[in-house]
C-alpha cells in the first residue's frame, strides 16, 4: 500500500529560513494548517536536536485549525562557506475518534498510517537593504512608542485619579490606625508613670517610718540618761549624808 500524502498544509513548504546575525537566538515560524474534517496528531523532528528548540514539538490540530510552530536556532559561530545540512520533518497521523493515549498512538502506528513532510534549514545573513529596512522599522517603532508615551498620561488620567483616590483612602485608614496605636501607647505610658510615682511615694514613706523609729529610739535613750544620773546622784548624796550623820 502506498504511503499517505501529507494532510497538513505547511507554510513555508520546503525551506526554514533563519536570518543572522547568529550571535543570539534566531526564530523561524512554521505554520501547520489542517484542511480536513478530522483531528490530526503531529510531531516535529530534526537532525540537529541540540541546535534547535521547537515549541510546540507535538500536539493535536483540530479540523480547519492552524497552528504556528516556533523553531528557535541557538547561537553559534556562523561560517558562510559551510553549507547547512540541518533538516526538519513534520510527521502526522489521523487521530482516532476516542484518543486517550498519544504516546501509544505513535508507538502502535503502522508505517502506512504515517504522513510526513521534510524541510531544509537555510541560513542567511542580512543584506544592506535589510539593514536599512531594519533601521527604518526601528525608527518608526521608536516614534510610535514616544507618541504613545505622550498620549499615555492624558488617556490614563481617570484611571490615575481613581488610583490616587484609592491610595488616599488607604493612607487615611493607615493614619487612623497609627493614631489609635499612639493613643494606646500614651495611655500605657501614663499608667506606667502613675505606677512609678506610687512606688516612689511608698518607698519614701517606708524610709520616713524607718527614720522616725530610729529617732524615737535615740530620744528615749537620751531621755533615760538624765534619770539615771539623778538616781546615781541621789545614791551618792544618801551615802555621804549617812556617813555625816554617823
Amino acid at each position: 500500500m502506498s504511503k499517505l500524502e501529507q494532510i497538513l498544509i505547511l507554510e513555508p513548504a520546503n525551506d526554514l529560513k533563519f536570518k543572522g546575525p547568529f550571535t543570539d537566538v534566531v526564530t523561524a515560524n512554521l505554520k501547520l494548517k489542517n484542511p480536513s474534517d478530522r483531528k490530526v496528531c503531529f510531531k516535529v523532528k530534526t537532525t540537529a536536536p541540540r541546535r534547535y528548540c521547537v515549541r510546540p514539538n507535538s500536539g493535536i490540530i483540530e479540523p480547519g485549525a492552524t497552528l504556528t510552530i516556533s523553531v528557535m536556532l541557538q547561537p553559534f559561530d556562523y561560517d558562510p562557506n559551510e553549507k547547512s545540512k540541518h533538516k526538519f520533518m513534520v510527521q502526522t497521523i489521523f487521530a482516532p475518534a476516542t484518543l486517550t493515549d498519544t504516546e501509544a498512538l505513535w508507538k502502535d502506528a503502522k508505517p502506512d498510517e504515517l504522513m510526513d513532510s521534510k524541510l531544509r534549514c537555510v541560513f542567511e545573513l542580512p543584506s544592506e537593504n535589510d539593514k536599512v529596512n531594519d533601521v527604518d522599522a526601528a525608527a518608526k517603532s521608536a516614534a510610535v512608542l514616544n507618541s504613545s508615551k505622550m498620549d499615555g498620561p492624558l488617556a490614563q488620567k481617570p484611571v490615575s485619579a481613581a488610583l490616587d483616590d484609592s491610595e488616599r483612602k488607604k493612607v487615611l485608614e493607615e493614619c487612623k490606625r497609627l493614631q489609635t496605636e499612639v493613643s494606646k501607647l500614651n495611655e500605657e505610658n501614663r499608667q506606667l508613670k502613675d505606677e512609678g510615682l506610687r512606688l516612689r511615694k511608698f518607698q519614701r514613706s517606708e524610709h520616713a517610718t524607718t527614720n522616725s523609729s530610729s529617732l524615737i529610739g535615740r530620744e528615749s535613750t537620751a531621755s533615760s540618761l538624765p534619770s539615771l544620773l539623778v538616781v546615781i546622784a541621789a545614791i551618792f548624796i544618801g551615802f555621804f549624808l549617812g556617813k555625816f550623820i554617823l
